[in-house]
């Protein structure tokens, strides 16, 4: 109790501190009656249905022809239908692909099949060279139709290129996946294969087998065993195997059956062990077998080997030690099993390792690489016969990714934000550079997050850049220099505000230190009351991986359909977070209970004095999954600021949760940190209202994570709610828990009581 008082008090002089924003404003509380509240909760509903009838082109997909030189794709029209677009890349022109009248005429004759002009379900189809010709699929058979008097006839010949440019510029390896080699030798007269535990290579010709090894056993066998390019020399593991320990939860309501269902699987907590490898190397003729001068590896299994070019004496592998706070590249010399490292990385943090890209070019000797080691995640170029390091981009902002390598021209190709120091650092724009740091191209100049996509010979590309309030705009580009050639869709804002549709709005506060910029945004209700104070409603995530506030067009979300009940719905990307600094991201190490608190209260608090409608003293939040962690913890840490929080499979105490992600930030070995910050062992110091969201079948984060925290606030004696979904996975509650989130707010933060369902004339959802 005198923690509360003490807590109770703190407030209280907070709210004087604050100047008491909406007494001295003369604003009143916004509490709707019964009435109003229905007519909210009908409005939020039929967002959806207002946005369905805004006619928009927010995305293309653009089907390239096999030249590449032109392409169609498929247009929004008003009252929910369509037309095809015909562009034609070299001369920057387009057209209505063809008269949808005359071709729907056409396949209906062809077809038997009445075809409606405005909604031809074409989706594979390509125009010849001048486009005055089209050769379609329409009700499983081909045409072939002249555009000049649309006769058709059965096409035999559709050979054709299609190509969806929505696929990723190049497949993101990752360096832990393990890999498979073949057995055979490079020759395919040899073939590895494991007896007893020993390593064995037998002659495929006369089936006669070798021993390389004798000390293995099937209780630590050698294994994942590979070959160097010239067959002469093997790379195996003497492996110690760890069982893998299993999490469980039970199917509460199978059908056909009066019981429970147990289902068990593999799922590894911090501190568990790992399967441990130690590496040999082999050379194959005289049974050789020596020991590679290198820690054990013990962290996310055998590695990815990479051999010198035409030089089979050495390869190399990536090392992270577990906890995050070493990465290596480490050459093994073969013939005598001494290694160097060509990259040895150390932090006093953390390495985020699944940000960390590595390309080999074995024909020159290089490594291309990301490092944040000056504080910013840049691009490197690193000789791997000497180890030095060439630093190719700089300054302070952060590549965000690599998307290819060019080793002829020697260019990369990559993501970055925070180039543009007079907008939003997170944006995402697209560049070129030389290996030699010069020559940085922005392929993306226009201001906005970008999404771009290449033609298959890639002299074209399509940008797709906007803002969250700010509709799409997407232009067609030459690849050479970046010059714009052609705008192909346009959607002004004014379209949207017409249908009484509410955009969001972006706002920028100062963080804990005074110096730094916090980015969020705001959902206001579209008939806000300027007489009237609206709680706010923090939409929580403060996973370490990323950063959350969206920054593309958002003419929707779940956060506007909170708000048009009356709320004030904020999003924010407190320090922590990922895709700033080294130092921004820096402050969740061994520190996940921070959650970029600090920043965010500040960030609300600002925001409060801009928009006197926003009622600090009524503020709650909620979050899934580390948001759901971030929105109990919020209660319990932070029970000054807010006052209601709803957390949905939450990973409520970090040693419960999976190993990968929780060692990543918390580091490793599982200290006294990791209970202090726990939302459970903390649960005695709730103060404001919780509910609690769960289900049962949640394989992502164990549902006891969250069991857990209410076995706690049990014991402590406190008032919370819980809601188990039978038979959902990780997820935030579905469309019923939404709905008792909603209700949750209405209750504890409007002061009201939400509408009833239980009867047959309810509308709301």
């Amino acid at each position: 109790m005198k923690l509360k008082s003490f807590l109770h008090a703190a407030a209280f002089m907070c709210w004087l501190s604050l100047g008491a924003n909406a007494q001295m404003a003369n604003l009143v509380a916004y509490k709707p009656s019964q009435q109003e509240l229905l007519a909210s909760f009908a409005k939020a509903a039929a967002l959806d249905t207002v946005l369905r009838n805004v006619v928009s082109n927010n995305d293309i997909s653009p089907v390239w022809h096999s030249g590449g030189n032109s392409f169609w794709y498929r247009k929004n029209m008003p009252e929910r239908t369509w037309q095809f677009v015909y562009v034609d890349a070299m001369t920057g022109t387009s057209k209505t692909a063809f008269d949808h009248q005359l071709l729907a005429t056409a396949l209906t004759r062809a077809t038997g099949k009445t075809q409606t002009p405005g909604r031809l379900n074409l989706m594979e189809m390509f125009f010849n060279d001048n486009g005055n010709a089209v050769t379609l699929k329409a009700d499983g058979k081909w045409y072939k139709v002249n555009l000049a008097d649309y006769q058709y006839q059965q096409a035999t010949d559709t050979t054709y290129l299609r190509h969806n440019i929505r696929r990723p510029l190049q497949n993101k390896r990752s360096r832990w996946a393990g890999f498979r080699t073949p057995r055979k030798s490079p020759d395919g007269k040899q073939e590895i294969s494991i007896k007893d535990g020993n390593l064995i290579v037998k002659n495929l010709a006369d089936q006669t087998e070798t021993a390389l090894t004798s000390d293995g056993t099937t209780a630590r066998p050698y294994g994942e065993a590979t070959w160097s390019p010239d067959g002469k020399t093997i790379v195996a593991y003497l492996i110690d195997p760890k069982k893998t320990k299993q999490v469980h939860h039970i199917l509460s309501s199978v059908t056909g059956t009066t019981r429970g269902e147990l289902k068990s699987q593999d799922y590894v907590q911090p501190g568990d062990e790992f399967t441990s490898y130690q590496p040999y190397v082999f050379e194959v003729a005289s049974k050789k077998q020596t020991k590679v001068a290198t820690d054990v590896i013990d962290f996310f299994g055998a590695p990815v080997i990479n051999w010198r070019d035409k030089d089979n004496r050495y390869y190399t592998f990536e090392k992270v030690d577990r906890g995050h706070q070493r990465f290596r590249v480490v050459e093994v010399d073969v013939a005598t099993g001494k290694t160097r490292n060509i990259i040895d990385e150390k932090t006093k943090t953390f390495i985020y390792e699944n940000r960390i890209y590595t390309r080999y070019l074995p024909k020159t000797n290089e490594i291309v690489w990301t490092s944040e080691q000056n504080g910013w995640q840049h691009l490197y170029l690193v000789n791997s016969l000497t180890g030095k390091q060439q630093q190719i981009t700089k300054g302070n902002w952060v590549v965000r990714e690599v998307d290819s390598v060019d080793i002829v021209k020697r260019q990369i190709w990559f993501r970055a934000s925070g180039v543009n120091a007079n907008e939003d650092p997170y944006f995402i724009h697209y560049y070129r550079i030389g290996f030699d740091g010069k020559g940085m191209i922005d392929l993306t100049p226009e201001k906005g997050n970008h999404s771009l996509t290449f033609s298959p010979d890639r002299r074209f590309y399509i940008d797709t850049y906007s803002q969250v309030n700010v509709p799409p705009v997407i232009e067609l580009r030459k690849t050479a220099d970046g010059k714009k050639i052609k705008e192909l869709e346009r959607v002004d804002a004014e379209r949207y505000l017409k249908k009484g549709i509410k955009l969001p709005e972006v706002f920028v506060a100062k963080g804990r230190d005074g110096v730094t910029d916090i980015w969020g945004v705001i959902c206001f209700p579209t008939n806000m009351d300027k007489d009237k104070t609206y709680p706010i409603i923090e939409n929580i995530y403060a996973g370490p991986q990323d950063s959350f506030v969206p920054k593309n067009f958002m003419p929707n979300s779940e956060m506007q359909n909170i708000a048009e009940l009356g709320f004030i719905v904020v999003q924010i990307d407190g320090m922590g977070t990922a895709n700033r600094s080294k130092a921004f991201h820096d402050v969740c190490w061994k520190n996940l209970a921070d959650a970029g608190f600090p920043d965010r209260i500040l960030w609300m608090k600002a925001m409060a004095k801009k928009y006197p409608n926003a009622d600090i003293d009524r503020v709650g939040l909620y979050g899934t999954s580390a948001g759901g962690q971030n929105a109990a913890g919020a209660l319990l840490f932070h029970p000054e600021f807010y006052k209601a929080g709803v957390a949905a499979c939450g990973c409520h105490d970090n040693r419960v949760d999976k190993q990968w992600w929780n060692e990543q930030w918390m580091g490793f070995p599982v200290g006294d940190h990791y209970a202090k910050q726990s939302n459970v062992t903390n649960a005695h110091n709730l103060l404001g209202n919780l509910l609690l969201i769960v289900g049962e079948a949640d394989t992502n984060v164990p549902p006891e994570s969250t069991y857990r925290m209410a076995d706690a606030l049990i014991k402590a004696n406190k008032d919370f709610e819980i809601l188990s979904i039978p038979g959902m996975g990780h997820s935030d509650g579905g469309t019923y828990g939404r709905r008792k989130k909603k209700d949750f707010f209405v209750k504890h933060l409007l002061l009201v009581d939400p509408p009833s369902r239980n009867n047959s004339n309810s509308q709301t959802k």
